[in-house]
This record gives C-alpha cells, structure tokens and sequence, in this order.
C-alpha cells in the first residue's frame, strides 16, 4: 500500500526526510548523479524564481514513510504548461502500479492548474538518434507507458539536434493533451520551447541554439509522431478525477452518547443530525470513516496531566451524572485540590461546561474526525469537513470549557504542520481561546481569529486586538473584535482582512474553525449573517487556493444549521484555484537529458 501526497516545503521534519529518500533514489538510479538539482529541490519548492517556474513536488510513501518514487512537476502560469522534471522510482521496485500512480496525478494536477498541455522530454527510441542498444530497449518500453496516455514526441523540429557534433541520444519532447487537446499550437509551443529552453536550461542552451530550435517550429500545424507501441483505440487520455474534486466528509458515530439533557445546554446531537441531513446526499460530498489515533496527537498540544484528569474523570462517573466546576484553585495553583472531582475548577474556565461520564470517549472520537480530514489533505484532497461534537476551539492547553474538551482544530493543526506551514482561521461568533493559548509563543502555526468583542461575548478574558503573540509568536495572533451588532458587509470587510494576513503568511493548509453562530437569529450570537453571507464568505476563503480543512465549532439555530453549512461549502467549492504566479523502475524518463548533455556530453546516454 502506498499513497500520494505533496511535499510542500524543506522545513517540516516528514519533508526534510522525504527529501533525503529523494535524493537516495537520484543518486541510485542516475550516474553520476545531478547533484546540483537535488541540493536545489526543497529550495525550490518555495522559491520559484531559482527556475522561473512554480515547482510541485509529489511522492509515493508507504505507510511507514519510505519513498517509493516521486514526481517533479514545473508549472508556467503565464503561457499555461506543465513541464514534468522528473520522475523515478526506487530501483528495486518492480511492478505495483508506483509509476502509473504519480504520473496519474501529475496529469490531474495539470489539470487542474488548467494547463494547455504537459510537456516532458523522453529519450529516444530511433537507432539514427540513439545507437546504445541498451539504452534504446529501456527508452521504447518508456515511450509504449506514455503512449497509453496519448502522450508522443513533437516532430519535425530540431529539439532533438545535437548541441556540439559529438553528442547523440538528445530526448524528444513529448506532449501530452490532458484528454483536451489534440496537439498543440504552434505560436504555443514556439513559447514553450523557449522558456524550457531559457530558464530550465539557463547557463547550458548558448541563445543561438534557442533561437534556432525555437526558429525549426515553422508555419503549419505542429506534428505528433504516429503510435508505434499501442493501438490509438486503446489510448486513455481521460484524466480521473481525484479525490480532491470533492470534499470529505468525516463525522463519527459516537457523538450522539455525549448528550447533556438539562434545559438551555444548546450543544446537542440534533445539531450533527441537522446538518447531515442538508449535506451527507449532496454531491458535493465523500463520506470517509474515521479511523483511530493515538493519544500522543492529543499531547501535541494538550498537557498529559490534564489529558489523564479528562480520562479518569468521566470513567469514574456513573449513569448520567454530571460535574461541574464550582471550586476554582487560582490562588494556589501548586497545590491543585487532591479531590478528583474538585480539580474539575482547576481544568476549567467555567461553569456550565460538565463532566459526563461520556465527554471523554466523545471527545476523543472527534479528534479522530479532524486528524482523519486533516490525513486527507496530506493525501491530496483540496477540501475536508470534520462534523464534530463536542466542539474544541475554547479548549486550552490545559484547560476545557465553552462546551469544549480537546482543541480539534489545533491537533490536526499540529498534525498538518510535519508537512507544510499551516494558518487557522476561526470565525466563530466566540473568540477561539484555545488555540490562542496553545500557538501564542510560536510562530509556525499562525492564528487568525474574527469574533465578537469579548467585552460582550464569552470568553469575556481574551480576544482583544491587542493580543499579537509574544516571544518567537509575536505578530503570529490575530484577533479582529466586532461589534455585537454585526451584518455581512461589514463581516466580509473583516474576512478580507484576515485572509490578506493569511496570505502574507502563504501556509501550505488552511484550518478553517468554522462557527454558525454567526447567522441571524442564533441563540447564543447577536450577529445577522444570511446564507447568502455564508456563501460568499466561503468563497472569499475558497478563493485562497489553498487545500483547507473544515473543522465544526458552534451553531445552535437546529432549524436553518444545516442549510446554512451548505451554503457555506457551496461557496468554498466553488471558488477558482487560484495558486501562485510511473510504472516501474524502467518507467522513469531521463528527464533532465538537455542539461546533462550540455554539461557532461555523451555521458547523460550511459
């Protein structure tokens, strides 16, 4: 079993080991080895003025994190291509489709930034143009896997002719058509052959070898060679939707044994019915189960003794007994009282937030939900929702409250965090205190908060807008207060606000807090959202282009809740993409042959 994810960036610990196991693949499949191209990789990815091109990286891992293979795609915004780099993988892999699946979702990727083809050098498969026997048995079996995909090399040019009279072996560029597009342009291709040329060549390609390649794509239509390995009819050109084409939808089926039955708690299982009931048929959701994880998430970010009181806690309650906090230790916090149930005021911030005797179980489950939405992103998804109760944003790091007991949204923050740099955005109607406290001192995880004056609103202690973050965090906190008396318009104003901050920050994931008590007529808000609010403020969000998870917090009008979400995601699916300007092991294509052979002659064949 293995899966495909994105390797975002150089920092995070899972990246920096995935792109050693990258290099160990270059340096065993490639002799001599690029060395300049694998030190630059992880620069690349979040400089993309080192090449001139926005650089994606994926790979295929196992679950034990070996990398299996990997793909490095190029992407020019401007003239609209794809240029695929590289792929490989390990040597002693054989069969297991590792190959196929990374170039599957190379051509999705593609796809999906709206390319007008994917472009990528093979070497070729002629006797006139490679006399290594070898080599050329190794590059037909290449050319008849590309083939499958409708992809040919470009003829009829001088891409292919020799840079000095002793070379041989220069690759093909081969176009593939994304299932769009037949063959390209020729004013297109003139364009993309110079900016392969110029910038991933740069230092290598002397301008008059541009010009004159650039030059041989004359008047008339450009050319494609003739299938030589599969029958056209045969051919699938039809790009697969990946999952990331819909949202997943996690919930867990144990929230319901969280119930507090006392009149006017609002935090009940009917809120979870309602909302599934409006959105669990609609098309625009997967359903995915949520699997288990391990307690150490939880420690990511919470203390284990406040971790250990939960769970000890609620198992020595019986039946339907509740406890709640009504002793408060803060004269003397290291002397906690020795009683278990009094500590409940110590692990507090108030006093209508019980301990039940399922509160942990039920917690645990959504934090299961949200680390197994946010596992989605990692494998590709661009949108995840996790359904969760209890909520979590007024948990702290070691305290629970506001009908909070494990922060969800700031472990699978955590979580996300080992593969990219991640933002969370609350737009609760309440101040989302928990990941306030637990991220104030860092600066890894920015949060953004956009929430009712705490002058008026619970949590009443924190929220201010003067509250930035200190040490290594500070300007890493953002609260924007508003009045109690708040409509769309003036909400959006502060959306904007807080999105032109997360995108200053360009996080890898965005972790949306997503409250409902925003809208008009909920029983513990003030504001005057509208479905028509909630829409548009998912596509202000949407609009970011980055893969975002969804985790429940408030919302306690049960009549409108679920209609109201689904206007919310109808809007977030909607927003364009707007990002910044293979088989076997005998599969991978000597895509970096150009500059090899500039460098190094003949060498690049052998």
């Amino acid at each position: 079993m293995f899966r495909i994810r994105r390797i975002h960036d150089e920092v995070s610990p899972a990246n920096k080991a995935a792109l050693a196991q990258i290099a160990a693949i270059m340096h065993s499949r490639f002799s001599p080895a690029p060395a300049e191209e694998i030190d630059q990789f992880g620069r690349h990815l979040h400089n993309p003025f080192l090449k001139s091109f926005r650089t994606i990286l994926f790979i295929a891992e196992n679950m034990r994190q070996r990398v299996m293979g990997f793909a490095y795609l190029l992407h020019e915004p401007r003239i609209r291509f794809c240029y695929l780099d590289w792929i490989a993988t390990e040597v002693d892999t054989s069969g297991g489709g590792i190959g196929g699946a990374l170039y599957d979702r190379v051509r999705q990727e593609a796809a999906a930034l709206d390319a007008m083809g994917l472009f990528f050098e093979c070497l070729p498969d002629e006797a006139a143009l490679c006399p290594d026997d070898v080599l050329r048995t190794d590059n037909r079996k290449r050319m008849r896997f590309y083939e499958k995909y409708g992809a040919r090399p470009i003829v009829g040019t001088a891409y292919e002719k020799p840079y000095r009279p002793d070379q041989n072996c220069l690759p093909h560029l081969m176009f593939d058509g994304l299932g769009r597009f037949e063959k390209p342009e020729r004013i297109f291709l003139r364009k993309v052959v110079r900016a392969i040329l110029e910038h991933k060549y740069a230092g290598y390609a002397a301008p008059d070898y541009i010009r004159m390649v650039v030059d041989s794509i004359g008047p008339g239509p450009v050319t494609l060679r003739e299938h030589r390995y599969v029958k056209p009819s045969t051919v699938s050109t039809v790009i697969v939707t990946r999952p990331a084409g819909r949202i997943a939808l996690v919930f867990h089926d144990r929230h319901a044994v969280h119930h507090i039955h006392e009149r006017g708690y609002v935090e009940s299982p009917v809120r979870v019915r309602s909302i599934l009931r409006e959105i669990s048929a609609h098309p625009l959701f997967e359903i995915v189960p949520a699997k288990a994880f391990p307690t150490r998430f939880l420690e990511s970010v919470h203390d284990a003794d406040f971790i250990a009181f939960l769970r000890h806690a609620c198992a020595e309650l019986k039946d339907d007994r509740l406890v709640y906090p009504y002793v408060f230790p803060i004269r003397n916090k290291t002397r906690p009282p020795r009683d278990r149930f009094l500590l409940a005021g110590y692990f507090c911030i108030d006093t209508f937030t019980p301990i039940s005797r399922h509160a942990y179980a039920a917690a645990r489950k959504a934090v299961d939900c949200a680390l197994t939405a946010a596992q989605e992103l990692v494998n590709g998804r661009r949108l995840a929702y996790a359904l969760v109760r209890p909520p979590g944003h007024h948990a702290e790091r070691r305290a629970f409250g506001g009908f909070c007991y494990f922060n969800n949204n700031a472990i699978a923050a955590r979580f996300l965090g080992q593969y990219g740099r991640v933002a969370i955005l609350d737009i609760d109607y309440h101040h989302g205190n928990g990941q306030q406290d637990i991220f104030y001192d860092k600066r890894d995880v920015l949060t953004v908060s956009i929430h009712c004056d705490p002058s008026h609103a619970y949590p009443y202690f924190s929220g201010f807008r003067d509250e930035l973050g200190e040490g290594e965090g500070e300007g890493f906190n953002l609260n924007l207060p508003l009045p109690e008396k708040t409509d769309g318009p003036r909400y959006r104003s502060a959306l904007s606000s807080a999105l032109r901050r997360i995108r200053a920050f360009c996080p890898d994931f965005l972790v949306v807090a997503l409250g409902l008590d925003t809208a008009k007529d909920d029983p513990t808000g003030s504001w005057s959202l509208t479905g028509r609010d909630f829409e548009l403020n998912g596509r202000l969000i949407g609009e970011l282009g980055t893969p975002v998870l969804v985790v429940q917090e408030g919302g306690y009008r049960t009549r409108t809740l679920g209609v109201t979400a689904r206007h919310f995601f109808e809007g977030l699916a909607a927003a364009p993409i707007r990002r910044p300007a293979i088989g076997t092991r005998d599969l991978a294509p000597h895509n970096n042959s150009h500059r090899v052979i500039f460098d190094r002659a003949t060498k690049a064949a052998r």
